[in-house]
């Protein structure tokens, strides 16, 4: 059984005593490919430097996070993400954008204008996104109606919305709900959720360091840890784990152009 995580920052100091112990674990787990998402110009050659180390199983993307949006360099910023595209450097998605209302809401219109020009790369270059919503479902989903023509694509990553956000986010048929430990907590209603959802429109993730599932919640979270997500995806979706690493697998390289 092998499972992908679409989702992972092991590039970040968290991980920097321990990283190939880290990565054997992945690799013993099951975990086939690792995706790892960009966040601004700090993190560019960490990332890079950790996907050349090992080039063909971690995979990086190119993008800048919405909290990483400030009025006075998001324009220096960007530049750097179009610098990158530009290069010919192989980058399987533009990631993480999106928008993150739920710290500070004083650039919103920086956050919204750079999640449009992210958007419109991704067209482009012809890339999914990988979206970051944080009390920002409703201005990223009517920026969303203006691409509905189009043939963008991409996962709206760690999926904690409502069960209509969700059905919402899946009339775009090229989307998929990223799904990561926080479906394991206790509190968490993503089981009773994901039991509408079909299961190719799900994707595993970890976004490690963080949210690490039970039962090593409260712990830094890895590669390795994916496996405890789908295991309770499998309960929630009532299928097998068998089911859900092939399906979730097969769902991950297409999304992130490996089956082309």
């Amino acid at each position: 059984m092998t499972m992908i995580d679409t989702h992972s920052h092991l590039f970040l100091e968290e991980f920097a005593d321990d990283l190939p112990e880290v990565m054997e674990r992945a690799r013993q787990a099951g975990v086939s490919h690792i995706f790892m998402p960009n966040i601004d110009s700090t993190t560019l050659q960490p990332m890079l430097d950790v996907c050349r180390r090992y080039e063909g199983y971690c995979f990086p993307m190119i993008g800048l996070h919405p909290t990483s949006v400030r009025a006075e360099d998001y324009e220096d910023e960007l530049a750097v993400v179009a610098r990158e595209l530009a290069s010919g450097r192989k980058y399987v998605a533009i990631g993480e954008i999106g928008m993150d209302l739920y710290w500070d809401q004083t650039f919103q219109k920086e956050q919204e204008d750079a999640l449009r020009r992210q958007l419109d790369w991704a067209l482009d270059y012809d890339l999914p996104v990988v979206i970051h919503c944080r009390e920002a479902f409703a201005p990223i989903y009517k920026i969303m109606e203006d691409y509905r023509s189009t043939h963008l694509c991409g996962v709206f990553h760690s999926f904690t919305g409502t069960a209509d956000e969700a059905q919402r986010i899946l009339e775009f048929p090229g989307f998929y709900l990223g799904v990561n430990g926080v479906v394991t907590f206790k509190k968490s209603h993503l089981p009773e959720l994901l039991s509408s959802v079909p299961l190719d429109r799900i994707l595993l993730e970890t976004d490690s360091p963080y949210l690490t599932p039970v039962p090593y919640r409260g712990r830094r979270n890895e590669s390795a840890y994916v496996q405890y997500v789908l295991l309770k995806v499998a309960e929630a979706c009532r299928c097998t784990p068998d089911e859900v690493a092939k399906q979730t697998s097969e769902s991950a390289l297409k999304v992130f152009g490996m089956l082309k």
